[in-house]
């Protein structure tokens, strides 16, 4: 017993080291969250069982860097919702998705391609709910992805110095006829410590870290309300009308773009208050071209021809095929992982 005392002692010790190392050090955590990342891609296709490895490595490096922010939200006294509850799903959520992949390649190399599917359906399920208890009880706005945005280090962690140099900026001069602002030599700061941008700019950062940080989601109306429920409950009407009429069928492919393209072309219209939020909603558009790496429609038109462009690419461009003879040889296999096109 005093062994397992002493041990979660030793736990507890390093947890708080850990902690205080990261709210001390944001850009080497942030760093050895990239280094873990790089390692993911390194990883792959070099040995047996590499992609499963480099995938479980990928997720970890987004773990990281979830649980890194949390610490970091503690240490700017910013929790991201007000309710203890609502934090809590969207943690759920975002690990979730974060290991998605993970667990459905895991699936098909423990249970087969049936375990797979059950694991796929599982998952959705449950992201599905999570977002509509978000959406419906917590009235979240629309659902971003990941659900808890990864904080921007180089925007919220500029120096500690930001605060006192903003007091500073009321003594600057400003030229009359060239508007340029100058700073007076008394009141610049150390060279180690110095911002060489303008007074107005620093300003300017500051006012996009609190919008950050503070800012609440814009509130949809009813009309709204139910596209984004549209498209939260678009994944479980796929998959229904895959089991429905099988992966060869062109009819879940065109009840998910229907469905998706109806509540993008009613949120589209809504103005949007936060940059999160327009941000989310650019990833949306984006997303709307994985339709032409989809199957049926891969498979039966742009396979061929996203293959030949990249062969053309690759022969006649100095440097592509670097880039471009990978990126063929990975097609086939990103193209059949559910989450990857599809979640």
């Amino acid at each position: 017993m005093s062994h397992i005392k002493e041990y979660i002692n030793r736990l507890s010790r390093f947890y708080e080291r850990y902690t205080e190392y990261v709210r001390r050090n944001p850009a080497a955590t942030a760093q050895l969250e990239s280094t873990v990342r790089t390692l993911s891609y390194l990883i792959a296709g070099r040995f047996a069982e590499s992609h499963e490895i480099s995938e479980l490595v990928y997720s970890a490096s987004n773990l990281l860097v979830l649980f890194n922010d949390s610490i970091l939200r503690k240490g700017l006294r910013c929790a991201l919702p007000e309710s203890l509850s609502q934090q809590r799903l969207l943690t759920w959520l975002s690990v979730l998705e974060y290991v998605e992949v993970f667990l459905e390649i895991g699936a098909c190399r423990l249970w087969g391609d049936v375990g797979r599917w059950m694991v796929i359906g599982l998952i959705q399920i449950f992201k599905a709910i999570f977002r509509i208890v978000l959406l419906l009880w917590y009235k979240s706005g629309i659902q971003t992805s990941p659900p808890i945005i990864p904080l921007d280090r180089g925007a919220n962690f500029s120096g500690e110095d930001d605060g006192n140099v903003e007091q500073q900026d009321d003594t600057c001069f400003v030229g009359q006829r060239s508007g340029r602002v100058v700073r007076p030599l008394g009141s610049a700061s150390s060279l180690q410590t110095r911002l060489w941008g303008a007074p107005s700019q620093r300003k300017r950062r500051s006012s996009l870290k609190e919008e950050k940080l503070h800012s609440k989601p814009t509130q949809l109306g009813l009309q709204e309300t139910i596209a984004e429920s549209v498209y939260i409950g678009r994944p479980l009407v796929h998959l229904f009308c895959l089991g429905l009429c099988g992966k060869q069928s062109w009819k879940p492919w065109l009840v998910s773009g229907v469905l998706e393209l109806s509540s993008f072309a009613v949120l589209s219209d809504k103005k949007f208050q936060n940059r999160w939020e327009r941000a989310e909603m650019r990833r949306r558009t984006f997303l709307l071209l994985y339709y032409l790496l989809r199957s049926p429609f891969y498979d039966t038109y742009s396979e061929e021809k996203i293959l030949f462009l990249l062969r053309l690419l690759a022969d006649h461009v100095p440097g592509i095929g670097l880039i471009a003879r990978p990126l063929m040889d990975y097609l086939p296999s990103w193209q059949k992982i559910y989450f990857y096109n599809w979640g």
